[in-house]
């Protein structure tokens, strides 16, 4: 301490504390003189008497005069060092260092005044301080005074030409202190920061490139920053990585990746869009590299396809068809599952588009990864199912094909189809608004023949006799009208003398049985006129039901339909068709007089012309009344199925037992009846019991009325009484 207070005279060292500028600055350029002759005489130890007189008596005075005299000390000292200023660094920069957190901000002011002209002095040798300079001055560009900001900036700009001309530079070392601060909030920070990596990027021996994970994050979080400023210069930061990556020969996507995907899910428009950009940029050039991410970034893409703005849309799409289109190995990292699961969550999004690109992705997969995702069946199956239900015809449509792709295995079909039955029988509204869809697709996708027969064998043992009977006509009414099932109505047509048509019709018939309709409508179209003649006279009261009057309404109808020109045109021949007249009046005869299925069937047997008959039968029908023709008909050649001849008495034909059909038939009908008492039965009891509940509760309620009307009489006479 005596050393320095012997070199530096009296007089310098009170102006160097005086309020003053003027008269501190003056005692500065003393201390300069001082300093520089003393460096010239190389007297070192007279040097760092001098600097520590100005470090403890001044920069860590508790007078703030004091205090800045001291820092515009250590700056003329360094001028004075000059070139041998950096062996004095160590004493020089951290007093300085200490005043940049001074609560007074006109020594915060004069700390960046000082480091500034330090910094001019010793250039590269500073590069020591850097990472607590850079510290330091990342606090003081969020300073709180206007001056001390600028004084700042000043320093900042020295320092970043220092660095980007130093070779001593670390960035190494550097990153962790970057990475700490990159999720400040503070605006004044965040330009400070992003100034930083624009500059370290600029310098061609710095490789920022290799480092971007460990800022990437922080860089997207300010494109999101109210101030639009600083969203400007984070989107420019990023442009001109993104070109860097595109230029690279290795970049280490996969860190990246994990960052992009996250950001692709921000609440903020700009910061998706760019991060679905980087996205799309990195799936055409990651290659492998991406394999393992695969399915984080498909979880990132699909929300995009459906999100509000465009021009997110449109990348997201682009990006979207660039991964499916590439051909990865499920030995290699490719996480089959991964995808399934991610397609999977998916197909809840509230999007229909997104939805729609869940369910491309499955059947991608299927195509290309048949067996792996087979593995996943199970995971994914009841999804699938649900997805049957979607409001979207176009994603059920989507659904049913993923489901014939799994479909093609025999196991497969049979499980479909047994979800697909249990899926209507739980809900009547999926069987009564998308039936009709799912049935004629899948049939389209897997065969109608195919379908309608594993259908017909499932419905055969159905328990729920209800909804068996629902079913069964919801799948007549698809085969009846629907030009998918063209083919198998074709067959059907040829049940009397194809083979295979017979088998068809015979493998229906067994659950058909479930609805009287249904068998007859099946009979009418298989040509089987003498059996449906006998349904229909097999039919007993309890069938002819309001429900019953609902199907053979609509029975009527279609008869009117192209479908059935062929049955029309056969009543041009009655002589051959004789049982095809008989069941359609016996169907006039179950119908209500009134009804305009009545009246539309009349209507059609009436316009059977007279000379559709041969002359004998015209001879014994002068009138031309049908119903004479059938009564003479009936005592001719006896006739098994119309215009077949036959001796066995029409139990069989072309190998159908129809006996055995009809006794099938009558047993399914007998337990609906049953089933149908059941629950009447089961209705009345619990009727009966509310009803004797209620009888109860009104004797009670009579009771308690009959007690309150004696109540006021006894308090009368107590009063009286009293």
């Amino acid at each position: 301490m005596a050393d320095g207070l012997s070199v530096i005279p009296a007089a310098v060292l009170r102006n160097l504390s005086d309020k003053l500028y003027e008269k501190r600055k003056n005692a500065a350029l003393d201390i300069e003189g001082i300093v520089k002759q003393l460096a010239g005489a190389a007297d070192h130890d007279k040097i760092t008497a001098v600097i520590n007189l100005l470090t403890t008596e001044f920069t860590y005075s508790p007078q703030a005069n004091h205090r800045k005299g001291g820092l515009i000390g250590l700056a003329a000292a360094t001028v004075g060092l000059s070139s041998d200023a950096a062996q004095h660094l160590e004493q020089i920069v951290p007093p300085v260092l200490n005043s940049f957190s001074d609560q007074d901000s006109r020594v915060r002011y004069y700390a960046c005044e000082a480091l500034y002209n330090i910094a001019k002095v010793v250039r590269g040798d500073f590069i020591i301080f850097f990472n607590q300079i850079f510290d330091a001055l990342c606090k003081l560009s969020a300073d709180s005074d206007a001056n001390v900001q600028s004084a700042a900036h000043l320093l900042d700009r020295l320092v970043k030409d220092i660095v980007t001309e130093s070779d001593q530079f670390s960035i190494e070392e550097f990153i962790p202190l970057l990475r700490e601060r990159m999720n400040v909030l503070n605006p004044y920070v965040r330009q400070f920061l992003v100034g930083w990596i624009t500059v370290l990027d600029s310098v061609p021996d710095i490789d920022m490139l290799g480092f971007l994970p460990d800022f990437l994050d922080g860089l997207f979080n300010m494109l999101s920053d109210s101030s639009h400023e600083i969203r400007q210069q984070a989107d420019s930061a990023l442009s001109e990585f993104l070109q860097e990556i595109k230029n690279s020969p290795s970049v280490d996507y996969g860190r990246m990746a994990e960052i992009l995907v996250q950001r692709a899910g921000s609440p903020d428009e700009f910061t998706r869009l760019t991060a679905i950009t980087w996205i799309n940029e990195f799936v055409k050039l990651g290659g492998d590299q991406l394999v393992p991410y695969y399915a984080d970034i498909l979880g990132a893409i699909l929300p995009c396809i459906s999100d509000k703005e465009e021009k997110i849309r449109v990348v997201a799409r682009e990006t979207n068809e660039e991964l499916r289109a590439l051909k990865a190995d499920p030995t290699e990292a490719f996480d089959v599952g991964a995808i399934l699961s991610i397609a999977r969550r998916q197909l809840s999004s509230e999007w229909e588009g997104t939805r729609i690109e869940a369910l491309h992705w499955i059947s991608t997969l299927l195509n290309n990864y048949r067996t792996e995702v087979l593995q996943f069946l199970n995971d994914i199956f009841d999804t699938l199912l649900k997805a049957l239900s979607d409001p979207s015809d176009a994603v059920v449509l989507l659904v049913l094909d993923v489901h014939a792709c799994i479909a093609k295995d025999p196991q497969h079909f049979r499980q479909l189809v047994v979800f697909l039955v249990h899926n209507f029988r739980v809900d009547n509204s999926l069987l009564e608004k998308r039936g009709a869809l799912i049935i004629r697709r899948l049939c389209v996708l897997l065969n109608a023949e195919r379908v309608y027969r594993e259908l017909s064998l499932i419905l055969e043992g159905e328990s729920d006799l209800d909804f068996a009977s629902i079913m069964v006509q919801a799948l007549n009414l698809i085969l009846l009208t629907s030009s998918e099932l063209s083919e198998i109505r074709d067959l059907l047509k040829q049940s009397l003398v194809n083979p295979a048509g017979k088998d068809l019709y015979v493998s229906l018939y067994a659950s058909w049985c479930h609805s009287p309709m249904a068998i007859i409508s099946l009979c009418l179209l298989a040509q089987t006129y003498q059996h449906a003649s006998a349904v229909i006279q097999s039919l007993v009261e309890e069938d002819i039901n309001v429900k019953f009057l609902v199907q053979l309404d609509k029975l009527i109808r279609l008869l009117e339909t192209p479908v059935f020109a062929y049955l029309r045109l056969q009543l041009l021949e009655p002589g051959r068709y004789m049982w095809l007249f008989k069941s359609l009046y016996g169907l006039l005869m179950l119908l209500p007089q009134q009804s305009a299925a009545f009246k539309i069937l009349e209507t059609r047997l009436k316009a059977v012309p007279s000379y559709s008959f041969n002359g004998e039968q015209m001879k014994k029908t002068s009138s031309g009344n049908p119903y004479q023709f059938l009564q003479h008909m009936s005592g001719g050649s006896q006739i098994t199925e119309d215009g077949d001849l036959t001796v066995d008495g029409g139990n069989s034909h072309n190998g159908i037992n129809f006996a055995a059909r009809l006794q099938q038939f009558q047993q399914m009908q007998h337990q609906h009846r049953v089933n149908l008492k059941t629950q009447a039965t089961t209705v009345s009891r619990k009727n009966s019991i509310s009803l004797t509940k209620e009888t109860q509760g009104q004797e009670e309620l009579r009771q308690q009325l009959s007690e309150l009307s004696v109540a006021p009489s006894r308090s009368i006479k107590r009063a009286q009484g009293s």
